[in-house]
């Protein structure tokens, strides 16, 4: 009887955890903000802890669910944590699709450009959409996501969009950002919200293994941890997922990130380039107000699409949803 109370007592916690987050949990007063991997153990799922801090003297733990890649904040008390080493970490998650997905992206990493994860679920009629959001002094280009919502809210509600995030883009377009929540919270719109480094620093003349996080003397702990905690002081809970900056990388680049337990994410489908979508693509637009040849290639794809989103035969995929099917255990 008192197991029984126990397991109802975790299974009340997890749901106001899940509450929590859906209610965008605000951290103002964040402290010693570091990597920390660890194994959370609880009923029904383990978690792989991520990331440990403080907040109004509070310690809280970023962690990931390793099957379905969601991630959540939670507090020292709901979940019995075990710290490991990083290398510790991978072994004991190791058949998750989450450290499949991590390995996939490391082996994935040879050319300069395009590093990561390119596409999700081949087998699917849709799309993963991406949108970038770098450093930019034009307004966000609403009209991508009225009209996703428009188009697929019949079908499927909310619709989901994974939103590669800047830090200084976060700092400059607060309007444009609530705008962005308030969406998520009227549940028009679903968003995972991706790592974009901070200062997202770019040359026009110097070459690509010199340009981007690849300047010399940039500092990666800067331009991960405090994107993700500008995230977290915008009510914003951070994902697994990392975009480079321009899409270059290098190997040595490449494991950096990883070694932070974030899985890079490329595309196969920059549509601003002339690259076109195929079923299970990640599909790269900006959102900044940059690239309107991208925003309204997509626009043509989505009216070209009109009919088959309608019949449900072609859909758009939440980018967690679809990394996990790819990485997973086939399912009957």
């Amino acid at each position: 009887m008192k197991v029984a109370i126990k397991h109802l007592l975790i299974f009340f916690l997890l749901l106001v955890v899940n509450f929590t987050a859906k209610a965008q949990a605000i951290y103002r007063h964040i402290k010693n903000y570091q990597v920390y991997y660890g194994w959370a153990h609880s009923t029904p799922q383990d978690k792989l802890v991520l990331r440990r801090f403080e907040n109004d003297g509070k310690i809280l733990f970023l962690m990931v669910n390793p099957q379905t890649l969601q991630t959540e904040v939670t507090d020292s008390d709901i979940y019995q944590i075990k710290p490991m080493s990083a290398t510790e970490a991978r072994s004991f998650f190791k058949n998750t699709p989450y450290q499949k997905a991590l390995s996939k992206a490391e082996s994935q990493s040879v050319m300069i450009q395009d590093a990561g994860i390119e596409r999700g679920m081949p087998k699917e009629a849709g799309i993963s959409l991406t949108a970038d959001l770098c450093p930019s002094h034009r307004p966000l280009d609403k009209i991508i996501f009225t009209d996703i919502f428009n188009e697929f809210s019949k079908v499927e509600r909310p619709v989901p969009i994974a939103l590669s995030v800047s830090g200084i883009w976060m700092k400059q377009h607060q309007k444009d950002l609530d705008w962005l929540k308030m969406m998520e919270q009227k549940r028009e719109i679903d968003i995972t919200w991706i790592n974009h480094s901070y200062n997202h620093r770019v040359s026009k003349s110097l070459p690509l293994k010199e340009n981007f996080l690849l300047e010399p003397g940039t500092d990666m702990n800067f331009e991960v941890l405090e994107t993700e905690k500008a995230m977290l002081a915008n009510g914003l809970t951070p994902s697994v997922f990392f975009r480079f900056p321009g899409l270059v990388s290098d190997q040595q680049l490449v494991n950096k990130v990883t070694g932070f337990g974030l899985i890079p994410i490329g595309t196969d489908a920059w549509l601003a380039k002339g690259q076109q979508p195929q079923a299970g693509s990640v599909v790269l637009i900006h959102g900044n107000g940059n690239e309107p040849v991208g925003v309204q290639d997509f626009i043509k794809l989505l009216k070209s699409k009109a009919n088959s989103v309608a019949n449900k035969q072609w859909l758009l995929y939440d980018l967690r949803e679809s990394v996990d099917e790819e990485f997973g255990e086939v399912r009957p």
